[in-house]
């Protein structure tokens, strides 16, 4: 059988632009939807309330937007990637 991590975290293959910053948050994104996944089962199992469920995802949401922001992501959407200016 499969690693049981692997099994637990399963993650998905990259398709973007291969840069670090966009695997580091590909990867962040990842564990932020898994996380997600089980709170709300946990509250749909009667195992935490409605709101603990929401303070939970809330605090998860902004630690996303936080290493979002620290790497920068979106910041420069149509800058190519090279440092050559146009002209």
């Amino acid at each position: 059988m499969a690693d049981r991590s692997d099994f637990l975290y399963p993650r998905s293959r990259y398709y973007g632009q291969v840069k670090p910053e966009n695997l580091v948050f590909n990867a962040n994104l990842q564990e932020f939807a898994q996380r997600v996944n089980y709170i709300c089962n946990l509250e749909t199992g009667g195992k935490i309330s409605s709101s603990e469920a929401y303070e939970q995802i809330k605090s998860l949401w902004k630690q996303l937007k936080k290493t979002k922001k620290q790497l920068a992501i979106g910041e420069n959407p149509f800058q190519s990637g090279e440092d050559n200016p146009e002209g």
